[in-house]
């Protein structure tokens, strides 16, 4: 005997003590898909047969069936629920959690119970309880399916039960082993015009045949459509309508799931009294004109369609009036009621239609659901949700979207075939997304949280380091909106072990080529302030596409503050940007670039007036007292050795001293205006429908050369070469050009690896590399880095929590710029911004 169990399904098992039960869930079932009354008494008893601890014991078991069923897991359980009312605190949480109910009944006789009973210790109950559990089984037996059991089965022998073997199966809904690609279109209501020109403009074929045929069906190699019902009623044409969905589903190119309105057509059939208005009065007189077969055939292809569909590894599901991600794969009657009429309020509004809850604005979960039912003037995306219902018989146009490509492809109606009961409305120009999306919300980034990312997987987030970062951002971050992405940490190339000096190139090529990279890049490194720089063409632009009022671009910090405090600086640097960047050659009305801003000291002025000039002055006045000290000594004692070599112990850290203090003057000048900043951008990150990570550095390097070009005032070409790490002669001529450019000053230069996104045997490898000049390294280090004792000490630093961290962060840059340009929610694109700046918290040597 086969017992077929849905894959997400209560199972009951059912029957007297001593019947076999355990013995069968051990055969049948995983250990963790069972859960047993007897063991709960164990847990909270000690003793699996104590009576006393029944109470505790099922409140227990009932916490975990409660818990395996939310989590949409097959749960077993193992007890006597011999009683409806033992069962029916179960089944409702089979119902509060829409899965699908089974029970499987032992119903064997008395005698071989209290035989099993007697071979086993601590189990002589007596004759009575068998009795007992019998009697109330059977008593239940006809009206289990009334309980509201799905599918019951019932073992009358143990040789019955010896030959059961379990079958699981899917639900209906179950389509996750499709991947497609799909072309989902939404409700057609008859517009059969309509919708032959849109499958022939996705690359369907068809062909009108004689006989049940209706249509001979060609589709593009490998595609597959999903209807999402409603095909009837309102439009001109229902019945070619039906006969082409019904033609492409029994040729295994279409999938279709019912809409209301399909519904209640098949109600109307079937002789049931229901209302014939909104276009069903004219759809039953069209199929009245049709021979018998056809209806019959009609309300079998109807009456069979499945509520909702979960497809490509669950994350795609399509529903005619949506689906929430709690009832996604479930089966009960709610679920198939939310499907076809949505999150109704049991209201009416003034036009006398259901009021329907905006379920979609709290929908959080990963699957994209594409839905119905609700016209809509235009489709677009909410919360990973998207209505492709536009209204064609309204004389809209007919929608489909191409999965999983995102695109969506539409046919102008032909004419106004019904007029609206309630106005589609007109767009406010600004996305359904942008006018749902509020600032962070708490429940979004407090705690310890996992961020995927499609380049290094799970990142995840210490609560700690949470805490910190919701301080900084909720006081100090620009308007949330700006902040789609935030900038990696930059790891420094291994320390060299060459005397007088802590990097050098050689140390930074060496990594890429133990990686396996061939190619590098190198761009000299500004000494400035780290900018993102997102800009919109203009206002209205920033309106529509960032939901920012009054503004159309901001200038930002690596911790996603405002690099200046008034708005007038920063809007004339943005305009310039604006003026500068060709805004048609890459069809976008936004960009987000990389930059760093100089001079330094523009938003370095405390920790120069704090840090830096105290720390020169100081050690120069007193190293200038010790040295006069010293040479009045040699003076008085010119016999004394001793204080010849004292002496030039403290010229030498004097001249430490000035040398520090000549490092940091270089990159400090006075500003009054836009006319004394610079702004060197080296990644241009994104633009609208393209995160620009696929391309090589060269073409940023080209690409930014040519903005700059434009503004050559305020905009800096990064100067650039590009090495060939097998060639000798290309790496000698990198370090030469390294060794100029820090001689005279310069901080030094990033090390890339030619492509943006770069792997090596073991994955992921650094995004850049940075090696910095021996002077400008007395900024970080401090004036005395170079004696012997200091070095030999900082040669010892530890760069792997430090080169973990840039992966991390990079990871996640990149990821919230993908979120941003596929138009996810800003709560999404914000898990992603805020644990980078939640990393910045990590315990890192901020030297490195």
């Amino acid at each position: 005997m086969t017992l077929r169990i849905p894959n997400l399904s209560l199972v009951l098992l059912i029957g007297s003590t001593g019947c076999g039960k355990s013995t069968f869930a051990q055969k049948h079932f995983l250990a963790t898909e069972v859960v047993s009354s007897d063991a709960c008494r164990g847990i909270v008893s000690d003793d699996e047969n104590s009576q006393e601890a029944t109470s505790d014991a099922f409140d227990l078991l009932r916490t975990i069936v409660r818990t395996r069923l939310k989590n949409g897991r097959l749960t077993v359980v193992d007890a006597t629920n011999v009683r409806a009312e033992d069962r029916r605190s179960l089944l409702k949480l089979a119902q509060e959690y829409h899965a699908m109910t089974a029970a499987i009944v032992f119903n064997l006789s008395e005698t071989i119970c209290l035989e099993r009973n007697r071979l086993r210790e601590n189990r002589n109950f007596g004759p009575h309880v068998v009795r007992q559990h019998t009697k109330s089984m059977q008593q239940s037996l006809r009206g289990l399916e009334r309980e509201g059991f799905r599918f019951v089965y019932v073992l009358r022998s143990p040789e019955e039960v010896d030959a059961a073997e379990i079958e699981r199966i899917p639900l209906w809904n179950d389509r996750r082993a499709e991947h497609g690609p799909f072309d989902i279109v939404g409700d057609v209501h008859g517009c059969t015009q309509e919708l032959l020109e849109l499958l022939s403009n996705l690359g369907y074929r068809l062909e009108p045949i004689e006989g049940p045929g209706y249509y001979r069906v060609e589709a593009p190699e490998g595609r597959k459509a999903i209807f999402l019902g409603d095909l009837v009623d309102r439009g001109p044409d229902p019945i070619r309508s039906l006969k082409i969905v019904m033609s492409m589903v029994a040729n295994g190119v279409a999938l279709c799931v019912p809409g209301n309105h399909d519904v209640k057509l098949v109600r109307a059939l079937r002789g049931r009294k229901v209302t014939l208005s909104h276009g069903l009065a004219d759809t039953v007189a069209k199929l009245g004109e049709e021979p018998e077969e056809f209806r019959e055939e009609v309300v079998r292809f109807l009456d069979g369609l499945v509520s909702h569909f979960v497809l490509d590894n669950g994350n795609l599901v399509v529903a005619h009036a949506g689906m929430k991600e709690e009832m996604q794969g479930r089966g009960s009657g709610r679920v198939r009621d939310f499907a076809l009429y949505g999150d109704t309020t049991g209201e009416t509004d003034e036009f006398g239609l259901p009021l329907r809850y905006p379920w979609a604005i709290d929908y959080r979960g990963k699957a994209r659901v594409v839905y119905g039912h609700t016209p809509v003037e235009n489709a677009e995306w909410l919360n990973r949700t998207i209505c492709i219902d536009t209204g064609c018989a309204f004389g809209g146009k007919l929608t489909a979207l191409r999965y999983p490509e995102l695109e969506l492809v539409s046919i102008a109606a032909k004419e106004q075939y019904a007029q609206p009961v309630r106005p589609l409305g007109s767009s406010s120009g600004t996305s359904a997304q942008l006018e749902t999306d509020d600032v962070l919300d708490l429940e979004d980034v407090a705690g310890k949280r996992v961020v995927h990312t499609r380049l290094r997987g799970n990142v995840t987030l210490r609560e700690e380091n949470a805490t910190a970062a919701l301080e900084a951002m909720s006081r100090f971050a620009a308007n949330p909106r700006w902040l789609v992405y935030l900038p990696p940490t930059m790891s420094p190339c291994e320390t060299s072990q060459r005397e007088g000096w802590l990097e050098r190139p050689e140390e930074a090529f060496a990594y890429y080529t133990g990686e396996g990279i061939g190619q590098v890049v190198c761009e000299q490194k500004h000494m400035g302030s780290r900018a993102v720089v997102v800009v919109c063409r203009d206002e209205e632009a920033a309106r529509r596409r960032f939901g920012v009022e009054g503004e159309a671009g901001a200038v930002l910090s690596r911790m996603g503050r405002r690099l200046f405090d008034g708005n007038s600086l920063e809007s004339a640097i943005l305009e310039r940007v604006r003026n500068a960047f060709d805004w048609d050659a890459f069809q976008t009305d936004w960009a987000v670039l990389d930059c760093e801003l100089m001079p330094w000291s523009a938003k370095a002025q405390e920790l120069l007036r704090r840090q830096y000039a105290p720390v020169a002055a100081s050690s120069e006045n007193a190293l200038r007292a010790a040295v006069d000290s010293v040479t009045l000594a040699r003076k008085r004692l010119p016999e004394d050795d001793s204080l010849t070599h004292l002496e030039g112990h403290f010229r030498a850290r004097l001249e430490a001293a000035g040398r520090y203090r000549e490092a940091y003057r270089r990159y400090c000048w006075p500003v009054s205006g836009p006319q004394d900043l610079k702004l060197a951008p080296f990644h241009l990150l994104a633009t609208e429908g393209a995160v620009h990570v696929d391309k090589p550095h060269i073409w940023h390097m080209e690409r930014l050369a040519e903005l700059c070009s434009r503004d050559p005032d305020l905009l800096l070409a990064t100067p650039y070469r590009v090495v060939e790490l097998g060639a000798q002669e290309s790496v000698e001529a990198a370090i030469r050009w390294w060794e100029e450019l820090t001689e005279c000053g310069g901080e030094g230069m990033v090390v890339k690896p030619f492509d943006f996104v770069a792997a090596g045997p073991k994955g992921l490898i650094q995004p850049a590399v940075k090696c910095r000049g021996r002077e400008y390294l007395r900024i970080i280090y401090g004036p005395e880095y170079l004696l012997d004792e200091n070095l030999s000490r900082l040669r010892q630093r530890g760069l792997g929590v430090k080169r973990s961290l840039a992966l991390r962060e990079f990871a996640l840059g990149v990821e919230a710029l993908d979120r941003f340009v596929a138009k996810e929610p800003l709560r999404r694109i914000h898990e992603c911004v805020f644990a980078v700046l939640a990393m910045e918290s990590e315990p890192v040597d901020p030297r490195l």
